[in-house]
């Protein structure tokens, strides 16, 4: 994500215009909040991530719908000084949010990363309203007491549980604004509502990205860095 913001502050410098984060805060993939940190004593890795409130959740509820479980952050709070500046550890203290997604953009803007920085967001319903229709998606809806990121597939609706193996769900009711697209229809459904003229995409983004599902777009890959698995751990304000 670094990488990707400081290549379009790059190409923003050379052609002008305005640089429009597409937050995908509709993904459930908890993974996706990993964060790999090198211990400052040690020169080990360790790994951060959220702790959610319950098992469903964590599993199956779009990032923006996961709930951060309490004592999570006053238990990470006391590993940090080993990982990361202690201006960044104030800063950490200083995010105030019980929501995963709202968590890390508090966080992500507190650190400098997304000033003069739009923020478009698949979890916005008057985005999801504006967007195209898509064949292959996903379905927000409510599972157990909780909200869900069910697959649409040609029977119905599912939850992935791993091994092959999918669990059937039942959906009362189906939205516009219920849906965020599946990975091979994500690019279009962007589009359709972002109309980007360049698109920063990661290593192995550009690998699985359909490009002519928007000739109009020109792909950038974003700036090589060495050790892309491991966090950003600065501050920066001078770009």
């Amino acid at each position: 994500m670094f990488s990707k913001i400081k290549t379009a502050r790059r190409l923003q410098s050379e052609i002008g215009g305005k640089i429009v984060f597409f937050l995908h805060d509709s993904d459930h993939d908890f993974r996706e909040t990993c964060a790999s940190l090198v211990n400052r004593h040690t020169g080990k890795t360790e790994r951060i991530n959220f702790e959610f409130v319950n098992k469903i959740q964590k599993l199956y509820s779009p990032l923006y719908c996961k709930s951060i479980k309490p004592g999570w952050k006053e238990k990470t709070r006391r590993c940090l000084p080993n990982l990361v500046a202690l201006e960044l550890v104030d800063i950490f203290d200083s995010v105030d949010s019980s929501n995963v997604a709202e968590f890390c953009i508090e966080m992500y803007q507190k650190m400098g990363l997304l000033e003069g920085v739009e923020i478009v967001r698949s979890s916005d319903p008057e985005l999801r309203e504006k967007a195209i229709k898509v064949n292959d998606y996903f379905l927000d809806t409510p599972y157990e007491g909780e909200i869900v990121r069910a697959r649409h597939r040609e029977k119905g609706y599912c939850l992935f549980k791993g091994g092959g193996k999918f669990i059937p769900i039942e959906v009362p009711v189906i939205r516009k604004s219920m849906i965020s697209p599946a990975r091979d229809t994500r690019l279009r459904w962007m589009q359709s509502v972002v109309h980007c003229t360049h698109y920063i995409a990661g290593e192995g983004e550009i690998q699985y990205l359909n490009q002519s599902d928007a000739p109009e777009i020109e792909f950038v890959k974003r700036h090589f860095i060495e050790r892309p698995g491991d966090a950003y751990a600065e501050r920066k304000n001078d770009w």
